[in-house]
């Protein structure tokens, strides 16, 4: 089994197989826009326009299943994502990533990349994971995702290369994805 043999439907309705990213560098995202850290969609545009042009492309999928964070309609979040923060990476339909029935596709990545932790080096990772293992100890427990804008990496030849949660800094990330393209 390999990314490739995965499909997930856009936020537009259309079915698309993940064999038709063969040979891309992906960076597979799940997203909320009414999350603190959506923030984080101004730098993925940026890195998206500086990478696109090399075989590289982001893969959003909205989620509503950590403190709802994306309770809106997918042509409302057409919206959002489009207009409201200028994103032109591919858009998929709102997707459960965890819990007793998450999309196929995020059982595997999280089977092929565990969760490793935060970093306790980073204020941030450790916010993060003193307020998951206070306010989510269910969420904490595991290797489920943990939080909106976990990231999982793939290499031009679909094997997951890496899973970077959502306190990891973008320019950490965009390191490694250069490595890889």
């Amino acid at each position: 089994m390999s990314i490739y043999d995965f499909q997930a439907t856009t936020i537009y309705g259309k079915p698309v197989e993940f064999s038709e990213y063969r040979g891309k560098v992906l960076l597979i995202v799940n997203t909320a826009s009414k999350c603190s850290f959506s923030s984080q969609f101004a730098d993925l545009q940026k890195l998206y326009e500086r990478r696109k042009g090399q075989g590289f492309e982001i893969l959003a999928f909205p989620c509503n299943q950590f403190n709802k964070k994306e309770p809106d309609s997918h042509s409302e979040l057409q919206k959002i994502y489009q207009d409201g923060h200028g994103l032109t990476f591919p858009l998929f339909e709102k997707t459960d990533v965890r819990g007793s029935s998450p999309h196929p596709l995020f059982q595997y990545l999280i089977e092929q990349a565990p969760f490793q932790g935060f970093d306790p080096h980073t204020r941030e990772g450790q916010t993060m994971e003193d307020f998951l293992r206070d306010k989510y100890p269910d969420i904490y427990a595991g290797d489920g995702i943990k939080w909106n804008f976990s990231k999982f990496l793939i290499d031009r030849d679909g094997r997951v290369r890496g899973r970077f949660e959502v306190t990891t800094e973008l320019s950490a990330i965009e390191a490694v994805i250069q490595s890889l393209l």
